[in-house]
């Protein structure tokens, strides 16, 4: 099979030919249909964050495929069955996290991708139990993005508790964003997109925002702020900086939600305008495969859409270059 390995922190990505792998225990076999590319791939394939992959390792965790081999024990899924492989590509199931549904913060996690082979390949193994199945009515293309960028935002607005009418800003709209600005609309919340690209902003008025804020021609925390400021702001850039500035942006009782994950990981914050004005920082990891189900049970309600283009396995380090550029409207995925 054909797989895209990272060897080296500071090489290309390699086309190599692999064996197709065989699931064990508790495990099954996925022929891969699509797998979306994100940003976190390429801090993996880079070696940007303290804790590493180890080398040599295949990216990607939004695997989206059918089920071709079961391992000894599994009863579900079935072979046949189209399943999407995430980011949490397991969890110990018997910490306090994942007993009281805070999966994502499980400490014997392993994830897809990074700390266990993902989906830049024709074929891939993965946990049973933490594949999600794919409803009919949502493609493999559609539903590849949706098994991060989607569910990431999903859980982001979750736990931002969205009052109807609130005013949501989304700091940095591309693959994860253009999802983000649908889910707080489905959430009852008036969005505000704020980003350097005109075209990206576009595309958030074409999903339904009613305002704009280009935060290469003006300051945003003023713009926001000319808006009627921002009651939640969702970051989605790997910037420092623009945390802080979504963080300036915030109304009295305000909720900053961190979901990006800069190499360089500090911000500054007001202690003071933190207590006086009741604002909360909230970090948000991803979602847990409940989560998931609700991302793709909207889709197949025809309540999202997904934007994407399309991409070989061969042109995967050119499609690294793409996101790193900001050229690419939206996600990238994979097709096999």
């Amino acid at each position: 099979m054909k797989a895209a390995v990272v060897t080296s922190f500071t090489t290309p990505v390699e086309i190599q030919d692999r064996d197709i792998p065989r699931p064990g225990a508790g495990e099954v076999l996925v022929r891969l249909e699509a797998c979306g590319l994100c940003h976190t791939d390429i801090h993996a394939a880079h070696g940007d964050w303290p804790i590493k992959p180890t080398l040599p390792f295949v990216p990607g965790h939004e695997g989206v495929g059918i089920v071709e081999e079961v391992g000894e024990g599994v009863g579900r899924p079935a072979l046949g069955d189209r399943v999407a492989i995430p980011w949490l590509g397991y969890a110990c199931g018997e910490c306090r996290f994942c007993i009281d549904g805070r999966e994502t913060l499980c400490e014997s996690q392993r994830n897809s991708g990074y700390s266990v082979d993902g989906g830049f390949a024709e074929y891939t193994v993965a946990s049973a139990r933490f594949v999600v199945s794919v409803p009919d009515g949502v493609s493999p293309f559609d539903a590849a993005p949706l098994t991060c960028a989607g569910v990431t935002t999903y859980k982001a607005l979750k736990v931002a508790h969205i009052v109807p009418t609130e005013r949501v800003a989304v700091f940095g709209i591309g693959g994860l964003g253009h999802l983000a600005v649908q889910y707080a609309q489905i959430m009852g919340g008036s969005v505000i997109p704020v980003d350097v690209d005109h075209a990206k902003l576009e595309l958030a008025r074409e999903l339904g925002a009613t305002a704009a804020v280009n935060a290469a021609q003006t300051d945003p925390v003023a713009a926001v702020g000319a808006l009627g400021g921002a009651d939640v702001a969702v970051v989605l850039a790997a910037s420092p900086r623009v945390f802080e500035q979504a963080f300036a942006s915030l109304n009295r009782g305000g909720r900053l939600i961190c979901v990006a994950l800069p190499a360089d990981e500090r911000m500054s914050v007001s202690i003071f305008d933190t207590v006086l004005k009741g604002l909360s920082i909230i970090g948000s990891i991803v979602g847990t495969r409940d989560d998931l189900a609700e991302v793709f049970a909207l889709h197949a309600a025809g309540r999202t859409q997904v934007i994407a283009g399309r991409r070989r396995l061969a042109e995967v380090n050119d499609a690294f270059a793409q996101v790193l550029s900001g050229k690419a409207l939206a996600r990238l995925v994979f097709e096999f």
